[in-house]
């Protein structure tokens, strides 16, 4: 089940606990993806906090929210790029998509396989997609008071054999959000120190878990003559060849002529 695009919005944008997640993983994105000139970004479920990094270079920022969620007008203060979509029909062309960021699209979603197989779709040649979910060992999946704590929350192990399951192959994965989901001023202000100590403790457990893969593109094979040549028929081997006659000419020709 989806959440309310408003609870979303007040959360990340207006809660101190909002902008302490709302850093920590857009750091790691930015950390995976510095901004680049002339690409195609594009998030779907509400992962338009993640995004404004790349609207001064990109060709293009597209934020794809679903019909159970609800859309807002983003970014504020800009042309709006926020766009209203059926999960399972994204209004974007196939391989339109350079980078692609899931978050609280599909632990959310009662159809993630459609979710998935529209991501695939969208996905250009070389195109990368992001997939933020709870983390299931995690705090933040544990606490209904925040979006973390809704939906299905997922290892890294189950992520990648869904994603594999839909064409995609998983690169690296990576956890993120190690502060505490308090709103005690104690840990909001330490949440920097804590996503430094987390990257090396592997002891710590991160709220999120953070997959990225490619999409899987096979090349075709090249059948037909090609592969009649390689293989040629064996059926005639050991049959006589046939010796050439001499024309008629040749043979009224004297020795030595």
């Amino acid at each position: 089940m989806h959440l309310d695009v408003l609870d979303l919005r007040n959360f990340y944008y207006r809660t101190q606990l909002g902008r302490v997640a709302q850093r920590a993983i857009r750091d790691q994105v930015v950390q995976f993806w510095p901004p680049a000139v002339g690409q195609t970004v594009a998030g779907f479920g509400f992962a338009v906090p993640l995004l404004r990094p790349y609207l001064a270079q990109s060709r293009r920022v597209i934020g794809l929210m679903p019909g159970p969620q609800g859309v807002m007008p983003w970014p504020a203060g800009l042309l709006n790029v926020s766009v209203l979509c059926e999960e399972t029909a994204w209004p974007l062309s196939t391989g339109f998509v350079d980078r692609l960021v899931l978050m609280h699209g599909l632990e959310t979603s009662e159809q993630p396989s459609a979710v998935l197989e529209e991501a695939h779709r969208v996905l250009g040649p070389g195109g990368r997609a992001l997939f933020i979910v709870p983390n299931r060992s995690g705090l933040w999946a544990r606490r209904d008071g925040t979006p973390f704590g809704f939906g299905r929350p997922y290892s890294v192990s189950q992520l990648e054999v869904q994603l594999k399951h839909h064409g995609f192959t998983p690169d690296r994965a990576v956890a993120a959000l190690f502060a505490p989901p308090s709103t005690g001023r104690f840990w909001l202000r330490t949440a920097e120190f804590w996503e430094r100590i987390g990257k090396r403790a592997p002891w710590l457990v991160g709220g999120v878990l953070m997959v990225e893969a490619t999409k899987q593109v096979y090349a075709p094979t090249r059948g037909g003559l090609a592969a009649a040549v390689r293989r040629p028929l064996r059926v005639l081997e050991g049959v006589g060849q046939p010796v050439p006659t001499p024309c008629r000419g040749e043979q009224d020709m004297p020795a030595g002529q």
